[in-house]
């Protein structure tokens, strides 16, 4: 086992692929009103629409085990393929690991609703250190909370 990996979870989605990649695409300060896992996200430069940014930083002030972590990520956006790439540069994560990368991949599934593919990819300090499953398990979650939001508005 190497210090680099990728861990990947898919979460079924109720909402339309669209709708959803909307909300993290473009109005993403609502996450914090879905899910009781995000503090606060804060964008620090916006041009009009979120959309209209190929490449932007932001913070993001999570609770993860009961614990408040703050993430500063590069975020990009590839309206096309409904991918966003969340690239850490600084925050509690890299404390933890000298790489870390969420990618959100979302697509309609049959029945109408999407579907959100995660891939976390990381490179550990050392080789014993854990892979980051309790973030991949996390980010799972605040995508059904953020469904189940975009679902009762």
């Amino acid at each position: 086992m190497g210090l680099a990996g990728e861990l990947e979870v898919d979460t079924e989605l109720k909402t339309s692929a669209d709708k959803f990649y909307k909300v993290l695409s473009n109005q993403v300060h609502h996450v914090p009103n879905a899910s009781d896992k995000v503090h606060a996200i804060e964008v620090h430069k916006v041009i009009g629409k979120l959309l209209a940014l190929s490449s932007f930083p932001w913070n993001i002030h999570v609770y993860v085990d009961g614990e408040t972590e703050e993430f500063k990520e590069k975020v990009d956006f590839d309206d096309e393929k409904r991918c966003i790439t969340f690239d850490a540069v600084g925050g509690h994560i890299l404390e933890r690991y000298k790489k870390y990368k969420a990618i959100f991949q979302v697509t309609e599934n049959d029945e109408g609703g999407g579907m959100v593919k995660v891939t976390l990819v990381y490179e550990k300090f050392k080789e014993d250190d854990d892979p980051p499953h309790k973030f991949l398990n996390y980010v799972a979650e605040i995508i059904r909370d953020v469904d189940a939001h975009i679902i009762n508005i």
